[in-house]
């Protein structure tokens, strides 16, 4: 052989070993890529078997719920509460994903963690439940708390996500929870990024949701399948971290990690009276507030006695997101005011009311006394901004946790009830000083048009809880 055809038959050679080096390589990831994956095949668990309902209970209505061709399917019927399709295994910490279909016009969601208690209005299904519903609301993959909170995560947080369900088709849904953490993605895209008060553990649910007397909707069906769970651990979430949707937390006078890389601040700590002082006074006020299990709480009054006053923040606030949740009793009245000075209460006010049992609420003009208003100018009405609600407001009842947002960018004021938007307005206008007029802030020079203010926590004689008092500046 010639020297000229070695260099031949040497590429020849590493021709052969490239194509085995190959090959092994591919054996290896193809071993490998399940391993890798966040959605390992072989940890998954099937909740149902395609055949039967082993495994799960019905709660509550009388809706029945069967098998057919692989898929539970729910049947709607009249006159007959909320019924739930449950696990009888409980879980806390998963992934959970299932294919849902609906027929027009109805409501539906599968509960997660939840619980049935005699002790709990008598056995009533209640915890979070990942939202499905055929309306032009649009809020499918939000997380609403069953028979117990209300609302925590309605679509109004990430508008994105309203068009992913698809109307009478077949929609995938993917739940994350661990820890005090859900997620929930619809079609995959990003839906709800929920950061809850604390963990819980119960079963998986799914619901044929009461539709009253309503016989049009009565036979209709929601029809699941490919309902598989896969429990996980922290390494396995550390995956998810990286969710695109906003994050909203409820967190007991804590701030997350998130919320502080975004500038948030507690504008009260849970424990003490730091940063507060009563209204014209240099200290806290020395009786009628109380400071307990993380609560800050205004007692109420008894008849013929002065009342404790309202507080301030020691410091003045410009541009800023405020958030605060609160609780009322039954026919209580307070409220949030800003761009307040050092020496008296008047200021813009966000109003807190017990809209049912509160006088107040009947006064003024149109409703602008009542829950989330700007007192006695503008009253709240969140079908301006998202028309398809069923109502103006979501207000939880008395002796529930509601969250008050007021964000103030200049002259702009907008105020949010439960994470919707519920008025808007502009500072320094024609069309503002004709309506504080006609207020009971009229003959008041340049109301509501300081540059910045004060917070206040209203004292009105009655009993109001407050917790989770943060802000951003901005």
């Amino acid at each position: 052989m010639s020297w000229q055809k070695k260099p031949n038959l040497l590429f020849y050679k590493n021709q052969q070993q490239i194509k085995k080096y190959m090959k092994n390589l591919l054996v290896w990831l193809l071993f490998l890529f399940p391993l890798m994956g966040q959605d390992a095949t072989a940890q998954w668990n099937d909740l149902f078997n395609g055949k039967d309902l082993k495994g799960w209970k019905t709660l509550n209505g009388e809706a029945p719920f069967t098998v057919e061709d692989g898929m539970i399917v729910g049947k709607s019927v009249a006159n007959t509460p909320n019924t739930f399709l449950c696990t009888e295994k409980d879980y806390t910490n998963f992934v959970l994903e299932y294919e849902m279909k609906m027929d027009e016009g109805l409501n539906s969601g599968v509960q997660i963690r939840s619980k049935s208690h005699k002790s709990y209005r008598n056995g009533r299904v209640h915890g979070s439940q990942v939202e499905a519903e055929d309306t032009k609301r649009g809020w499918s993959g939000g997380i609403y708390d069953e028979a117990r909170k209300g609302w925590r995560y309605p679509l109004d947080y990430n508008p994105t996500a309203k068009e992913a369900f698809k109307k009478e088709e077949w929609n995938s849904f993917k739940v994350v929870a661990f820890n005090n953490h859900i997620m929930t993605w619809v079609n995959g895209i990003p839906a709800a990024n929920l950061v809850e008060e604390e963990t819980e553990t119960g079963f998986i649910g799914l619901q044929v949701h009461g539709i009253g007397n309503n016989t049009s909707l009565a036979g209709k069906n929601i029809r699941w399948k490919n309902i598989r769970i896969r429990e996980i651990t922290a390494d396995d979430f550390d995956a998810y971290k990286g969710m695109k949707a906003p994050e909203v937390s409820y967190l007991s006078n804590q701030l997350t990690e998130q919320e502080k890389y975004q500038g948030w601040k507690l504008l009260w700590d849970g424990e003490t009276t730091n940063g507060w002082r009563g209204v014209k006074l240099d200290h806290f006020p020395e009786k009628g507030w109380n400071v307990s299990d993380g609560t800050l709480e205004i007692l109420a009054t008894p008849d013929g006695e002065k009342r404790a006053g309202d507080i301030v923040t020691e410091r003045k606030y410009k541009d800023f997101i405020l958030e605060i949740d609160f609780s009322i009793t039954k026919g209580a009245n307070s409220g949030i005011k800003y761009f307040t000075d050092t020496h008296s209460s008047i200021g813009c006010e966000y109003q807190i009311l017990c809209d049912e049992h509160h006088p107040d609420a009947k006064e003024g003009v149109m409703g602008n006394r009542t829950m989330a208003s700007l007192y006695d100018i503008i009253a709240p009405n969140g079908l301006e901004y998202n028309p398809y609600l069923p109502r103006e407001k979501y207000v939880n009842g008395y002796d529930q946790w509601n969250r008050a947002r007021i964000v103030v960018k200049g002259k702009n004021v907008q105020h949010y009830l439960n994470g919707l938007k519920m008025l808007e307005y502009e500072r320094d206008t024609h069309i503002w000083r004709t309506l504080v007029a006609f207020s009971k802030y009229k003959g008041m020079p340049n109301f509501g048009e300081s540059e910045d203010g004060h917070i206040l926590l209203q004292d009105h004689f009655d009993n109001v809880e407050f917790r989770n008092i943060k802000i951003k500046e901005l």
